[in-house]
């Protein structure tokens, strides 16, 4: 039997075995176009879509209900989660008997979005809920001892959203309250003694509900909470209020989460787009002005402005900023918090990149080719740990950890790339006693050590992570959905495409290549690039390349001479002053 990496390989898209960035174009097969032409002919859409749809896993017959996903028909029963229906029924108790109610958030959208839903719920009712987020720095993830302590003196039920499933000494200190705990992070064996722990990554739980985020899970909680109220009659005259409404709040944790976007979470963000477009909530729309947003919100917008804004109060501000602006219904409040937000992003951006251009340096002195890139170094904020981890992540292809260390005591962050579940090996570092602690899910995990551990716990997150696969072979594969000419890629196409999305985890945008074309080129900044890709076929198409600089493409493309190159990237409707225009978002050039 031949060994895999003896096999012969397919030849390379477009030929391209090595691009300027050192990856090998993949595309389709002859299978699936043969698939694709088939379901252009039989369903009459374009092309270019259904090569999408077939690589999504799309039958012809099942292409309609696809592209317009009904939440209807993909919600599933909140109560195949273990302990929804304990949870569900001490909510209701709660706000049957008026009972004092905190709500205990992680400090990320997430977080801030599943906290805001439980505020918005509850004040339905007339019950203003105590809101705790703790602070990353003083009192880092999830629930402490003394916080956990202070809110059971003072309150009879504790809701923790996207923390707690491994905090067993602090849910333990909660005496003389209910605590119920709504996550979606990897649980150990042994779950703390809460009243209820409704996770789908629970171990006893079967994984189908293993991509909600926890703003999804607490969706599935109210949503059980209204059916129940509806059974049973109203309390003071309601029966909850609208749950659509609050999908604006479930669609932007999903994207800003990184959850997955299949099943119930594709629904989820597809709705919730609607609901966020029609611009009612005050926090979320006096923040897409400051973000100067002038256009529908996409799943990009969620991820690239929306979120990293609501996450600014919690990397390098007051950390309860961002679930207060989702969940107040006070026009000045938000245009407040939202303008504090703004400022807040801006200095995190110029700390994110000083750490970054050290971090790369560093990993970069270290080789990028194993199976995990990381870095360390003294006083590097916990806040923005995460970002540069991603960013490192995005320019090794492999997992990334990122750690600050303030004297012996060192907080990080880590990212992964598909396929790879990295929660699950940091957690075994813990087990192992090679770090302090650790968690997370799949594609991001937190883990905190000491100086003395970097180096032993490092090694053996590499040997783990190998165990998995990465980093076998040479240069990472760059997958490409389709070739088109620059006159094929109009506003009606991409709106066409669209209509597969919406995009992100698990559901990558297309990605198209356009052949032997001659680029123009001018500097943005200092560090992007405005590109005009011309093929001979018709009009030229805009393109933009960001942070050019700081790899191979933007060199070879600022001056490209008289030489030509095949393009690759995702295409984009671009709205400025008015008119919208396709644009290409450069992610790969080859020398044609």
């Amino acid at each position: 039997m031949r060994h895999p990496l003896d096999m012969v390989l397919p030849p390379a898209f477009l030929n391209v075995d090595q691009s300027l960035t050192g990856r090998r174009w993949v595309g389709p097969d002859a299978g699936q176009d043969r698939l694709a032409e088939a379901m252009a002919q039989q369903v009459r859409l374009p092309l270019a879509l259904c090569r999408i749809l077939v690589a999504r896993g799309v039958a012809p017959e099942g292409a309609e209900a696809f592209l317009a996903p009904a939440l209807r028909d993909l919600l599933p029963d909140p109560l195949t989660l273990r302990d929804m229906g304990v949870a569900a029924d001490r909510l209701l108790a709660a706000v049957e008997r008026r009972e004092r109610i905190a709500v205990f958030g992680d400090y990320d959208v997430d977080g801030g979005a599943s906290a805001a839903l439980l505020l918005v719920w509850l004040r339905s009712f007339g019950l203003s809920a105590t809101l705790y987020i703790p602070d990353r720095i003083d009192e880092g993830y999830g629930p402490n001892v003394p916080a956990m302590a202070g809110l059971a003196a003072a309150h009879d039920l504790i809701l923790c959203v996207d923390c707690g499933t491994l905090s067993h000494e602090p849910i333990a200190a909660a005496k003389g309250a209910d605590v119920v705990i709504l996550d979606h992070h990897l649980a150990l064996e042994t779950l703390p003694e809460a009243l209820a722990v409704v996770n789908p990554n629970r171990q006893d739980e079967d994984g189908s509900l293993a991509h909600l985020c926890a703003a999804g899970v607490v969706f599935l909680l109210l949503v059980e909470a209204n059916r129940r109220l509806k059974a049973k009659g109203a309390v003071g005259g309601q029966v909850g209020p609208d749950l659509m409404a609050m999908l604006d709040l479930v669609a932007l944790a999903t994207v800003a989460d990184v959850a997955p976007l299949v099943g119930v979470n594709r629904a989820f963000v597809r709705q919730g787009l609607k609901v966020m477009a029609r611009r009612e909530r005050p926090g979320l729309r006096a923040l897409a002005d400051v973000a100067r947003m002038d256009h529908a919100p996409t799943s990009y917008a969620l991820g690239f402005l929306l979120g990293p804004r609501v996450n600014a109060g919690g990397r390098i501000g007051r950390a309860d900023l961002g679930a207060r602006l989702l969940a107040t219904d006070n026009e000045v409040e938000a245009g407040r918090i939202a303008a504090e937000l703004d400022q807040l992003n801006t200095d995190r951006r110029i700390v994110t990149e000083a750490v970054r251009l050290v971090a790369m340096a560093q990993a970069e002195s270290r080789g990028l080719e194993g199976p995990l890139a990381w870095a360390a170094g003294e006083g590097w904020h916990p806040g923005v740990v995460g970002i540069v981890a991603a960013r490192l992540k995005e320019a090794a292809n492999r997992p990334s950890v990122v750690i600050g260390f303030e004297g012996d005591v060192g907080k990080g962050s880590a990212r992964s790339v598909p396929g790879v579940d990295l929660g699950a090996a940091i957690q075994r570092l813990a087990a192992e006693g090679l770090i302090q602690k650790g968690g997370g899910h799949k594609m991001a995990a937190g883990l905190s050590l000491s100086r003395a551990q970097l180096d032993p716990a490092m090694a053996r997150l590499a040997e783990l992570l190998a165990r998995q696969g990465v980093g076998a072979g040479g240069a990472a594969d760059l997958r490409i959905d389709g070739l088109l000419t620059t006159s094929a890629a109009t506003v009606a196409l991409i709106e066409a495409i669209e209509g597969a999305g919406p995009f992100g985890a698990a559901a990558p945008a297309p990605r198209f290549a356009f052949a032997n074309a001659g680029v123009t080129a001018r500097r943005i900044g200092e560090s992007h690039l405005k590109l005009s890709v011309s093929d001979s076929s018709g009009p030229a198409l805009d393109s933009i390349l960001f942070g050019a600089f700081d790899g191979p493409l933007g060199p070879a493309l600022e001056n490209p001479g008289h030489r030509r190159f095949h393009l690759t990237g995702k295409l984009e409707l671009n709205h400025w002053n008015g008119r919208t225009r396709v644009q290409l978002r450069l992610d790969d050039a080859a020398i044609a």
